[in-house]
């Protein structure tokens, strides 16, 4: 049964939240604050497989909360917040969200989105083997890792783990956004365009940020979407 935290400082939001999810077959822990989420991780004889993050809350805000929850091995999170323009889910997922949902919202929505993003936590690798190696990059799809050539994990939140394994099983092809969304997200999610752009910028930051190389190992090619170009190979 797969364990859910929600963080919200609203009770009537919380129990509505908890009691469908419980009701679909959830194990759901509640918490009105960051301090009160630490509290229950702390409590907790299971890890958490996803939180569920509310942003305005007293003390400390749900971006802080989001940033240092992104790290490897980490729970899945999907913010749900009434902040809800473009700007926001942006944020969102620059800080390492793996989805964004504005209040209100219909709670079989979320329970697609729940369902979607630990399935992909769950998927097995595609045939071709457990390990991708790419310009001199380690990437282990069975334990999330990466691993720059200069031998340093690098944290990857699951939005960006999901779209580097697309791009690692299809290299040297171009690969455009519906393609991406389709299997990196899945069509559950709503088509937001701007979010791949935004998950693909945060790659490469992390993967140049991490080697300072000058070959772009992703490539925007104009008008039809992004090509991985190192040659990768699987075992």
């Amino acid at each position: 049964m797969p364990n859910i935290m929600v963080v919200d400082d609203d009770p009537g939001i919380r129990d509505v939240i908890s009691e469908f999810l419980n009701r679909h077959g959830y194990d759901v822990t509640t918490a009105e604050d960051g301090l009160a989420m630490d509290r229950a991780i702390a409590r907790s004889r299971k890890s958490f497989d996803l939180i569920v993050l509310d942003l305005m809350m007293p003390g400390e805000h749900g971006l802080e909360i989001a940033r240092r929850l992104a790290v490897p091995g980490g729970p899945a999170l999907i913010i749900l917040s009434a902040v809800g323009e473009d700007a926001d889910r942006i944020i969102g997922l620059e800080v390492g969200a793996d989805d964004y949902l504005a209040k209100p919202c219909n709670p079989r929505e979320l329970l697609a989105r729940i369902r979607a993003v630990l399935r992909r936590r769950q998927e097995p690798a595609a045939d071709g083997g457990v390990i991708a190696d790419f310009a001199g990059w380690h990437l282990d799809l069975v334990r999330r890792e990466l691993t720059s050539p200069d031998g340093v994990l690098i944290t990857l939140s699951d939005g960006e783990f999901s779209l580097l394994r697309v791009f690692v099983e299809r290299p040297q092809q171009v690969l455009t956004r519906d393609q991406l969304l389709d299997q990196a997200r899945g069509r559950e999610n709503e088509t937001y365009d701007r979010a791949i752009d935004v998950q693909i910028s945060r790659l490469r930051r992390k993967l140049d940020g991490a080697t300072h190389a000058h070959d772009e190992l992703i490539r925007t090619v104009r008008n039809e979407g992004y090509m991985f170009t190192p040659k990768v190979v699987r075992h």
